[in-house]
C-alpha cells in the first residue's frame, strides 16, 4: 500500500472493520487505526444475536439496515470461512420471544415486517423447549432468529481486510485533527501523522470525542453492558430466549450466555456482584436446570449509545472529506453489515441501498 490510503478509519471495532472489508473489497486502499488490538471493545463483548429482517418489507429505516444485515450474512459469513479459515459460529438457531404475565402482545409486529413468526402456547412450547420455566405459557417462535461468537467474527474480519490488502495498525490512538479550510488534511495519532483522501469516524463509545474535535456532539455515550457465560456441558436449550431486554444465547458446545444489563458508569467497564447475581436470578428464573450451571466467566462492554437510539451515519457536516458510522447502542453486530454496505456506497458516491436522512448527524 502507498503512504496514503483512499479512506482511513478511525477505530477498529465490528462496524469500522466491516466498511473497510467492504471498501478493500472494491480496491479501494484502507487503513484502520485503533487506540488498542481491534475489535477488543463492545464487538468482544456481545452476545452475537441475529434478529431476523426482511429488506423488502422492513417499515423503517432502522429496520431496513437490520434487515439488509440479517439479509447478508450467512453469504458473508461463508465468505470469510473462505477467505480465512475462521469461523464466526454463524448459526441459524431460531429465538423464543417469551411473553410474561398479562402480556397480551399479538405477532402482527413481525408479521408486518414480513418476519416468519408462530405463536406457540404450553405443549407446543414444552415440547420444543423442555427444560423451559412452567410459568412460561406463551411465546412467539423466531424460526429465522441466528447468532454468532462475537470474537470469532472480529478474528475473522481483521483476517480478512489483511487478505483484501488492507492496512491495520493496533495500538494507534488518534490524539486530533488537521483541518485546511472544509477539509481534514490529517489526523495526528500516537505513531505521528497520517493523511488520506477521506476520513471515518467508527470509534463506538469514543466517537464523540474525536466529533468534539469538528465541532459536533452528538451525544454518543457509554452504556455499560454485563454478561455472564455458563458452562452446562451439554445444550438445556437450543434457541435464543428473549424476555424483555434480556436474553439466554445458547452455544452448541453447552454454554449459555446470559445478558445484558444497561447501566450508565461512564467508561467504567468492571462488572459487579449485584449485576451478575441479577442476570444469574434472571437465568434460573428461565431454565431452572441452570442453577448447577458452574459460572465460567463473566465480563462487561462499553456499547456506544444515542440519544435516540439509532446510530449516526453519513457525512459530518461541515468537513469535506469526513464521515461517522457510530452510535450503535445494542446493535452493532446486528446493524454492521447494513453499515458496512451503505458507507462504503456513500464514500464511493454511489447510491446508498437505502436512504440516510433518519441517521443524519444534524438530525
Amino acid at each position: 500500500m502507498s503512504q496514503h490510503p483512499d479512506v482511513l478509519i478511525l477505530g477498529g471495532g465490528v462496524i469500522g472493520l466491516t466498511v473497510a472489508y467492504y471498501l478493500a473489497r472494491e480496491k479501494v486502499r484502507v487503513e484502520v487505526v485503533d487506540k488498542s488490538d481491534f475489535g477488543q471493545e463492545a464487538s468482544w463483548a456481545g452476545a452475537g444475536i441475529l434478529p431476523p429482517g426482511n429488506p423488502t418489507l422492513a417499515r423503517t429505516p432502522f429496520d431496513r439496515l437490520r434487515a439488509i444485515s440479517s439479509d447478508a450474512f450467512p453469504a458473508l459469513s461463508q465468505e470469510l470461512r473462505e477467505r480465512t479459515g475462521i469461523d464466526n459460529g454463524y448459526l441459524r438457531c431460531g429465538g423464543l420471544e417469551l411473553l410474561a404475565g398479562h402480556d397480551d402482545r399479538d405477532d402482527q409486529e413481525w408479521r408486518g415486517d414480513g418476519i416468519r413468526c408462530e405463536e406457540l402456547s404450553g405443549p407446543d412450547l414444552r415440547r420444543l423447549e423442555p427444560n423451559l420455566a412452567p410459568r412460561f405459557v406463551r411465546a412467539f417462535l423466531l424460526p429465522d432468529t441466528a447468532q454468532l461468537r462475537n470474537p470469532r467474527h472480529v478474528k475473522a474480519l481483521v483476517s480478512g481486510c489483511d487478505s483484501w490488502g488492507a492496512r491495520l495498525r493496533p495500538e494507534c490512538a488518534v490524539v486530533g485533527f488537521e483541518r485546511n479550510g472544509d477539509r481534514v488534511s490529517a489526523v495526528t495519532t500516537a505513531a505521528g501523522r497520517l493523511t488520506a483522501g477521506h476520513y471515518l469516524i467508527a470509534a463506538g463509545a469514543w466517537s464523540d470525542a474525536l466529533l468534539g474535535q469538528v465541532g459536533w456532539r452528538p451525544g454518543i455515550r457509554p452504556i455499560r453492558g454485563q454478561i455472564a457465560l455458563l458452562n452446562t456441558g451439554v445444550p438445556l436449550c437450543r434457541r435464543v430466549l428473549m424476555l424483555g431486554k434480556r436474553y439466554l444465547v445458547p452455544r452448541p458446545d453447552g454454554r449459555v450466555l446470559v445478558g445484558a444489563t444497561e447501566e450508565d458508569a461512564g467508561f467504567d467497564k468492571r462488572t459487579t456482584a449485584v449485576a451478575i447475581r441479577d442476570l444469574l436470578d434472571f437465568a434460573i428464573d428461565l431454565v431452572p436446570a441452570l442453577a448447577d450451571a458452574p459460572l465460567e466467566r463473566s465480563w462487561a462492554g462499553l456499547r456506544p449509545g444515542s440519544p435516540d437510539g439509532l446510530p449516526f451515519l453519513g457525512s459530518v457536516p461541515g468537513v469535506e472529506n469526513l464521515s461517522v458510522a457510530a452510535g450503535h447502542f445494542r446493535a452493532g453486530i446486528q446493524l454492521s453489515l447494513g453499515t458496512g454496505i451503505v458507507m462504503k456506497e456513500l464514500i464511493l458516491g454511489q447510491p446508498t441501498t437505502i436512504p440516510l436522512e433518519s441517521f443524519r448527524l444534524d438530525r
